[in-house]
């Protein structure tokens, strides 16, 4: 019986890939962060995790509203390389609350990876 990779890369999986980004890269700084938010995060608060991985000293909080699946690699008749990517793709994001001064309120748009985002802050009013 052939071995067949799950579909989807576990936490585990995700995390050592992140991991594998050049030390000091974003990718790997948020390889050392939980993920926080489960759930869809579309029209959610959320505010990036900058801060916690020391590339930014500001805080930009931002709400998710349109999602951009990744572009899946041309395979030809090949199958789809296993496991698939979690939280793969980015969120176009409109910044609500902001202290950074390139990245002001009002209308300011964002293109967000989904591993930043799901590694982010829901914040509730």
């Amino acid at each position: 019986m052939a071995f067949h990779p799950p579909f989807t890369e576990t936490a585990e999986q995700e995390r050592e890939r992140l991991a594998s980004a050049p030390a000091g890269s974003k990718t790997h700084a948020l390889s050392t962060l939980p993920v926080t938010i489960l759930q869809w995060p579309q029209d959610l608060l959320i505010e990036l995790p900058w801060r916690a991985i020391g590339e930014s000293e500001y805080r930009v909080v931002v709400v998710p509203f349109r999602f951009r699946a990744e572009i899946k690699p041309a395979v030809g008749r090949q199958r789809e390389p296993r496991p698939r990517k979690r939280h793969s793709g980015s969120w176009d994001c409109i910044v609500v609350a902001s202290d950074h001064p390139a990245y002001p309120v009002g209308g300011y748009r964002l293109s967000i990876p989904t591993i930043e985002i799901v590694r982010g802050t829901q914040i509730f009013i």
